[in-house]
């Protein structure tokens, strides 16, 4: 995808500022031949610092932005005149952006709040000046502490898109005609897989000037979770969605058994996924008569709530909002 202005990982490497150095300096004045010590201490490096921005959807402003450094902290000086602090470096990320070692592949931290703020790499502590030394038994001190050093490493960040409802379905199962139906998104459609190759967010409007975002998530193969097609790159979007609509075309000659596959998939890949609530959604339903549709609704599953619908002539597309809305609220209470 070089085309992409959709990037959600990036590696980057991130450098804070050393501490400046304490002084080991002696007051001497005209009348002051032998003053005591006045060094002052030394600035604190600058820190790498994300910060969470609602108005960022991606990181592709990072991604030939590979190395990153902080100010080093200024030393002291005389009469007790504490260095300056090293300027930090803020990197605006959006919301639902995980921060890991790249090394380990620790999970180091999340923003999930708009505005949120967390230090990535810490600066230095600047050093001590020999004013801090000073005791009744060592009254001029001669010494003073360095800055200590700042720190440094490859860290990953990934994007999680945050929404209310996730779209989870194979390719061409409608997910983005539907999206395009109910939002202002203008997602890309054709009859064709992998139509999709990024997220798409919209907010679909609800009664009372109400709202929900809805994402349509690159579709799903079997054996995504091992790598498969392009499914494992987008899974992790899946994670931060409140509930999950289940897609599968009214063509499809076993509904019952892709809804497995694609509930499979989310397991094998995190099984905590399975806990969120669940809608079934058949789309293209226009395309059945009422016997097919009898037939297919009786190799449903039994577990989980489901409408048939059309985005194209519009049918129960206010009844699956409602569905939606319903689910929703039951979900956050």
């Amino acid at each position: 995808m070089p085309d992409s202005n959709f990037i959600d990982y990036v590696k980057i490497y991130c450098a804070s500022g050393n501490g400046g150095a304490g002084s080991t300096h002696l007051h001497r004045a005209k009348y002051v031949p032998k003053g005591g010590p006045d060094g002052g201490d030394g600035g604190r490096g600058g820190h790498i610092i994300l910060r969470a921005n609602p108005q960022f959807w991606t990181l592709i402003h990072l991604k030939y932005r590979k190395h990153i450094k902080a100010e080093h902290g200024g030393a002291g000086s005389g009469q007790l005149r504490k260095g300056k602090n090293g300027e930090d470096v803020y990197l605006d990320v959006p919301v639902g952006t995980v921060a890991k070692n790249a090394e380990t592949g620790e999970v180091l931290f999340e923003l999930l709040e708009p505005g949120e703020e967390r230090i990535l790499v810490k600066g230095g502590r600047g050093g001590l000046g020999n004013n801090n030394f000073k005791s009744a038994t060592n009254q001029t001190p001669r010494y003073s502490q360095p800055g200590e050093p700042g720190e440094e490493g490859w860290f990953i960040l990934e994007l999680k898109v945050l929404a209310d409802v996730g779209l989870v379905g194979f390719p061409n199962a409608g997910k983005s005609t539907l999206l395009a139906a109910v939002s202002a998104a203008k997602p890309k459609i054709a009859d064709y897989p992998f139509t999709t190759m990024e997220p798409n967010l919209g907010i679909v409007s609800y009664y009372d000037d109400q709202s929900f975002v809805m994402a349509d998530i690159p579709g799903i193969i079997e054996g995504a979770h091992l790598g498969k097609g392009i499914g494992l790159r987008f899974l992790r979007h899946i994670e931060r969605n409140s509930i999950l609509l289940f897609l599968i075309p009214a063509d499809s000659t076993d509904p019952g058994h892709d809804y497995e596959i694609l509930l499979n998939e989310l397991k094998e890949y995190n099984p905590e996924l399975l806990v969120k609530s669940r809608i079934l959604g058949i789309s293209k339903s226009d395309i059945l008569d009422g016997k097919a549709r009898s037939e297919m609704e009786a190799k449903l599953p039994g577990d989980v709530q489901h409408i048939f619908f059309s985005s194209l002539s519009g049918e129960n597309i206010p009844q699956l909002k409602d569905m939606i809305w319903e689910t929703l609220h039951e979900a956050n209470i």
